[in-house]
């Protein structure tokens, strides 16, 4: 795997414009919105135990993946790699899916991506560390125990659109190789975006303080403040906490 680009595309004017419309009519909109209808609710563990693994937490420009180790996913998520049999690592995002799948970014679907509208879960399958893949400095690994981490795996596949088999249904291959789309479960909008969709992983996960939030970059902070606070040293558990 040599490309690491975003669900999305890299920021341009238009992207810029997007997120404005975003917080304009999230604005607007906030006081009546239903938070918890598009996407899965978050599942919160049921046991608190001893780490046994970590997930990672991964930006991409203004959107984010949840990702897992091959050895460590049930049989369930571990299907959803069929045919790559060399991934260590699985990446999945949450995204609009006529701009990502169907690549429509025309003024219309880009408005139209600010209401509730089809979703997409991208899996990308790495061969080497998220570390390695998208640099350190956008990666935090979130240490879980045996209930978080199935907790987690909850979560993906409650975001995934199966059919009466219990199947995901599979939408196309991805941007690059190693990488497919999935039917999304849920629907996106100004107020359920990609990293929305992140976070309530991340509180499957186990880091229960993590809200809900729009951007990337609040994501990644919220993540570090948890990480600090659930800390006995107050050291983030960040691959970038060297740098």
């Amino acid at each position: 795997m040599t490309e690491t680009t975003c669900v999305n595309e890299r920021p341009t004017k238009t992207t810029a414009w997007q997120a404005l419309c975003a917080f304009v009519l999230a604005s607007a909109l906030g006081a009546c919105a239903n938070m918890h209808g598009p996407l899965p609710a978050a599942i919160g563990p049921v046991a608190d135990g001893p780490t046994r693994t970590s997930v990672a937490v991964v930006q991409r420009d203004w959107h984010t993946d949840i990702c897992l180790r091959v050895h460590d996913v049930d049989v369930w998520v571990d299907a959803l790699a069929l045919g790559f049999d060399d991934a260590t690592v699985l990446c999945f995002g949450f995204g609009e899916r006529q701009f990502v799948v169907e690549r429509r970014h025309d003024p219309l679907t880009m408005i139209g991506a600010l209401m509730p509208s089809q979703a997409t879960v991208l899996m990308t399958a790495l061969r080497a560390a998220p570390e390695a893949a998208f640099g350190p400095q956008n990666v935090l690994e979130v240490p879980v125990d045996d209930a978080g981490l199935a907790s987690v795996q909850r979560y993906l596949r409650a975001s995934l659109e199966t059919n009466a088999a219990g199947t995901p249904q599979r939408l196309a291959d991805g941007p690059y190789t190693g990488s497919v789309y999935f039917a999304a479960s849920g629907t996106y909008d100004a107020l359920h975006t990609c990293n929305t969709w992140t976070a309530r992983a991340v509180r499957s996960a186990g880091l229960n303080d993590v809200p809900d939030v729009l951007f990337a970059s609040s994501l990644m902070r919220e993540v570090r403040h948890a990480l600090e606070t659930k800390a006995p040293d107050g050291a983030t558990r960040s691959a970038a906490a060297s740098q």
